[in-house]
């Protein structure tokens, strides 16, 4: 499995970008997903996962109410929607995959999962 990040950019605080992870995979609708994101001299922390079917989704508390995260299973797509952008949502971002499970739930867990993307910066400056 290869995931393909794309998106990242500089944009002005309150902007908004819109990634896209691109699964290759010809399961992909079995896979939970997430995105990740490590800015300099941090640890990676999660910012938002999805189950397999998209019906359940986590947040962490410092994006919630202005990420967005879903997938288009026809198009082996994961996207994050980013609305008013602050300069500390400065990171590399990464998309993960790992398979689901019969639960149905999403992981939170870096460790939870098995494929990486390569990463896209996202630069939030003036």
């Amino acid at each position: 499995v290869q995931l393909v990040e794309s998106g990242g950019g500089l944009v002005q605080p309150g902007g908004s970008l819109r990634l896209s992870c691109a699964h290759s995979g010809r399961t992909f609708s079995s896979y939970a997903m997430g995105w990740f994101r490590q800015a300099p001299g941090k640890e990676r922390e999660v910012v938002t996962a999805i189950n397999w079917s998209g019906g359940s989704t986590y947040y962490a508390d410092s994006v919630k109410g202005r990420f967005t995260i879903d997938r288009d299973n026809a198009k082996n797509t994961v996207y994050l929607q980013m609305n008013s952008l602050k300069p500390e949502d400065t990171a590399v971002y990464y998309c993960a995959a790992r398979v689901g499970t019969y639960s149905g739930t999403y992981y939170r867990d870096q460790y939870d999962y098995t494929y990486w993307g390569q990463g896209t910066q996202v630069t939030v400056s003036s």
